[in-house]
């Protein structure tokens, strides 16, 4: 639903949209009445193109064949197969088929430039982490906005509506002062704060690292150090995964919002005077929706 969510914006930033699976003609088309989808839902019924591009998922049908006690095969199942296909011989017969579920961004000459997939089948990544990565840029919602007297700042959740299993992101845009110059990763080594979220540890999310755009060298003249630190406007992406285990999933039945809690760290340093490390609060309110499951076979 979140992509049919965000397909104006991907359509105006000349981004075409398709879902491919192995789901019949007359599924998909239930489907997409169902949820009120636009965009083209391709059926695969014989898994031909699942195959071609190499995503094919034969970890089922290893786990009740002849491999089964292998362990390679033990360790991947709870990564990549639904306890409830092992439940129901109805199920056991749609294995053959199915694909790793993920995303591909291919280019205008139909080459693949880009893939996300998890390790884990429940998680997914959101159509706005795509788009963030892929270099699309978002309309914040329910920003954070501030000022100090080193640089302004806007924060926000990729999402503000999330699931079990969603991959997200909050988003930082960072502008220095002029003349102000904040700290990247290496700089650490050299005693400085290195700018970035620092979040509360959550019972319900998983923390990712943060993604960091490329610095640049700055020569701080007072002590002859060169140091990577960013001088002008930045982006930063704190990925996050709402916990989709089997425990988690039943404590979050009750919930309706999750708060993640926590700071934006930094120091900031000008041609001649480095400041002291500034540490600015942050929160964030996210309405939860429990991931629903529905058949239309």
């Amino acid at each position: 639903m979140e992509l049919q969510d965000r397909l104006e914006e991907l359509t105006a930033a000349g981004i075409g949209i398709a879902a491919i699976s192995y789901d019949s003609e007359e599924i998909l088309v239930a489907f997409a009445e169902l949820r009120g989808i636009t965009y083209p839902l391709l059926s695969d019924d014989d898994s031909a193109v699942i195959r071609d591009y190499g995503i094919l998922n034969t970890v089922a049908a290893e786990a009740i064949g002849p491999d089964a006690n292998d362990p390679d095969v033990i360790a991947d199942v709870p990564r990549y197969v639904a306890a409830s296909v092992f439940d129901s011989p109805e199920l056991r017969r749609t294995i053959n088929g199915t694909p790793f579920p993920g995303t591909f961004v291919l280019d205008a000459r139909g080459r693949v430039t880009s893939r996300y997939f998890e390790e884990f089948y429940r998680e997914r990544s959101s159509t706005a982490t795509v788009m963030l990565k892929s270099g699309i840029g978002l309309s914040p919602i329910e920003a954070i906005q501030g000022t100090t007297a080193q640089l302004k700042f806007t924060a926000y959740p990729s999402n503000t509506i999330v699931t079990n299993g969603m991959r997200f992101s909050l988003v930082l845009e960072v502008e220095p002062n002029p003349g102000m110059h904040v700290y990247a990763p290496g700089a650490e080594e050299l005693g400085y704060r290195v700018i970035g979220f620092n979040m509360a540890s959550s019972d319900f999310v998983r923390y990712e690292p943060v993604q960091y755009p490329e610095s640049e060298i700055y020569h701080f003249e007072p002590l002859d150090e060169f140091v990577p630190a960013y001088q002008g406007p930045f982006t930063l992406l704190q990925e996050a995964v709402i916990v989709a285990s089997a425990e988690i999933e039943a404590e979050l039945k009750a919930t309706a919002a999750i708060t993640l809690s926590g700071s934006l760290d930094y120091q900031a340093c000008d041609d001649a005077i480095c400041y002291l490390p500034a540490s600015v609060p942050i929160s964030f309110t996210l309405e939860f929706q429990q991931l629903e499951y529905q058949r239309l076979d």
